[in-house]
């Protein structure tokens, strides 16, 4: 970004962090090594999971999960169109068939019922997300994940620190994948993870991700072919770091959410941010406004174009992945997905981090409300 813009986010990045990297960049070893084993030991301990395995991205995290699974041709996952992180291209990557299911309309989680009628002798797997922040509805996933004999993949890229029934995200499915670039909570640049309890499964998506230094010239496992997938040891060190300090992370992004809102509810319909009832918090991935219905998506796209005009980033949460060039070639075309398609016309992602001074939420805020009543469409916006 160019001088005096407000940036979508911004790392929060401490002195701590920089200290990590210094002496790490000072050490013998760059590549994948302990500080990677470090980070995979204490993300599993945070999440109260067993097993933790670090990647280079979240889509490769993914990648590595199915194929371990031994999901491949011929196969189907079950996904959701809506998200920002496009974390479900690792189903096409891996040769198998993404069905997209469409979502609740509150939640923008996958709606169980949905996913149920997609469900077909070839699906595998359903890939659900903890979609910006709020989690899915996993008791209703896992039953029928359980009665179809399927695995349950989840999406927590976007999701760090929310809880459903008291327990953190993360914890749920057979697998979880989370990715450490931004705008999340916790930013590495670049990077993931996946927590699982299943030590097999931990093992395969080992040998999977890379070779390790002693088993460069092992005959028995060359049976098997990585990805080199790895993380580096200046990653880890400030994912250690921000780990430590991810409660501290996280709760300043509240106090820059509750600003916003003190703020936002100037515009009239205003609603409160909606929060499931088996969903005990959530921390939000961007902070997201949906315009009311008389808004168009030319109508949100020049409000973006406002905002960039006074210097504020803003950007579309989300382009429906069935409606993305790739997908046309399975046969997806517009009208698929009607829940879909109606929010992700009408929904702005507004600067969020907490460098943000009050003064700044106000002039975004501010900025966004003239805009929608510059283009014709009043001042209806609500969260």
């Amino acid at each position: 970004m160019t001088e005096g813009w407000i940036p979508l986010s911004d790392p929060d990045i401490s002195l701590l962090e920089l200290e990590a990297v210094t002496d790490m960049l000072k050490s013998p070893r760059l590549s994948q090594g302990p500080a990677v084993a470090a980070f995979e030991s204490a993300f599993a301990a945070y999440t109260d999971r067993k097993h933790g395995v670090a990647a280079a991205s979240g889509t490769l995290g993914l990648l590595l999960a199915l194929k371990a699974m031994g999901i491949g041709p011929g196969d189907e996952v079950i996904a959701s169109p809506y998200s920002w992180h496009q974390i479900a291209h690792a189903i096409a990557l891996v040769g198998a068939k993404p069905v997209f299911a469409d979502i609740d309309y509150w939640s923008g989680t996958l709606a169980p019922d949905k996913v149920e009628a997609v469900i077909a002798p070839s699906t595998r797997a359903i890939l659900a997300g903890n979609t910006n922040g709020h989690p899915a509805p996993w008791a209703a996933l896992r039953d029928l994940a359980t009665r179809h004999g399927l695995k349950l993949i989840e999406d927590s890229t976007e999701a760090i620190g929310s809880t459903y029934q008291g327990r953190k995200v993360g914890g749920f499915g057979d697998v979880a994948i989370f990715d450490f670039s931004q705008p999340g909570a916790l930013t590495c640049g670049e990077g993931g993870m996946l927590v699982t309890d299943d030590a097999e499964l931990a093992s395969k998506l080992r040998y999977l991700r890379s070779r390790k230094l002693d088993e460069r010239f092992s005959i028995v496992i060359g049976g098997m072919l990585p990805y080199q997938a790895g993380m580096n040891e200046i990653t880890a060190a400030l994912g250690l770091t921000q780990l430590a300090r991810i409660e501290q992370i996280l709760e300043r992004r509240k106090v820059t959410e509750e600003i916003y809102y003190d703020y936002v509810k100037s515009f009239e319909g205003i609603k409160d941010p909606y929060i499931g009832p088996d969903v005990t918090e959530v921390h939000w991935f961007l902070y997201l406004v949906h315009l009311g219905t008389r808004f168009t998506k030319s109508s949100r796209d020049a409000i973006v174009n406002d905002l960039a005009a006074e210097k504020v980033e803003a950007a579309a949460y989300c382009q429906p992945q069935h409606l993305q060039a790739f997908y046309s070639n399975l046969g997806y075309r517009k009208g698929d997905f009607k829940i879909t398609e109606k929010v992700a016309d009408r929904i702005i992602a507004l600067p969020f981090h907490a460098h943000l001074s009050e003064n700044q939420i106000g002039f975004i805020v501010k900025t966004a409300k003239d805009a929608s009543i510059n283009i014709g469409a009043g001042s209806a916006i609500y969260l």
